[in-house]
């Protein structure tokens, strides 16, 4: 089981979000997509100034075995993105949670955090996966 950070939030679809607190989120995909999905060698990212809706697909992260989506959290505009991904896609397999961060969204709708996973609840949606 891989360590989940206290200071995220979670997805289903095991994408995180950090509240930055000026009205941004900067988003990725969780420790334990990036090993299931295994080595990464493409990502895709949003363009900057991108509106993005909550649940719908705006970036896509490619590894040897499979070609995966990752959702909008929610909903916003795509202030910036992490560009170094496009060189070094293993920057994610590295460092899921720190570098490997793949946009930053200025938040439309901040209530929409809310219904986003808690770390120990991601936590026990990871355990029922696993069982």
């Amino acid at each position: 089981m891989s360590e989940i950070p206290g200071d995220l939030k979670f997805l289903k679809s095991h994408e995180w979000v950090r509240v930055e607190g000026d009205g941004k989120v900067t988003v990725g995909i969780s420790d334990h997509a990036q090993g299931l999905l295994g080595d990464l060698v493409y990502v895709e990212l949003p363009a900057v100034g991108d509106d993005v809706q909550a649940g719908n697909g705006v970036a896509v992260v490619e590894s040897v075995k499979a070609a995966s989506d990752v959702y909008a959290p929610v909903s916003g505009t795509v202030t910036a993105v992490n560009a170094a991904l496009a060189d070094k896609p293993e920057t994610i397999n590295e460092d899921a949670y720190g570098e490997g961060w793949l946009f930053v969204l200025e938040v439309s709708e901040p209530e929409q955090l809310n219904d986003l996973l808690a770390p120990d609840d991601y936590a026990e949606l990871l355990e029922g996966e696993e069982g």
